[in-house]
């Protein structure tokens, strides 16, 4: 089993940080065929072998992932698409 724990900062306001993590989730679902789920400001998401949050605050997002042992193998490059993702959409 693999984590994956991304934190990256921002300057966008509430509204526009949630719009943009909904494009991470959406990119990511598509990728990956991931649910995902909003619980106030934490986006909950899963597949068979991921489970994982993006959780929002006022100046920062954190990612955190949990890859099962078939998933594990790629932690390294969906931990840089994720990484690439994010900042294209954070800034």
């Amino acid at each position: 089993m693999s984590h994956i724990n991304i934190v990256h900062a921002h300057k966008l306001e509430p509204a526009q940080a949630r719009a943009a993590a909904q494009r991470v989730a959406e990119k990511l679902s598509g990728e990956f065929d991931l649910a995902c789920e909003w619980n106030g400001d934490v986006l909950h998401f899963q597949r068979s072998g991921v489970t994982g949050t993006l959780a929002l605050e006022q100046e920062q997002v954190e990612m955190k992932l949990k890859l099962g042992m078939f998933m594990s193998a790629f932690s390294g490059p969906i931990e840089q698409k994720i990484r690439d993702n994010m900042s294209k959409v954070f800034g």
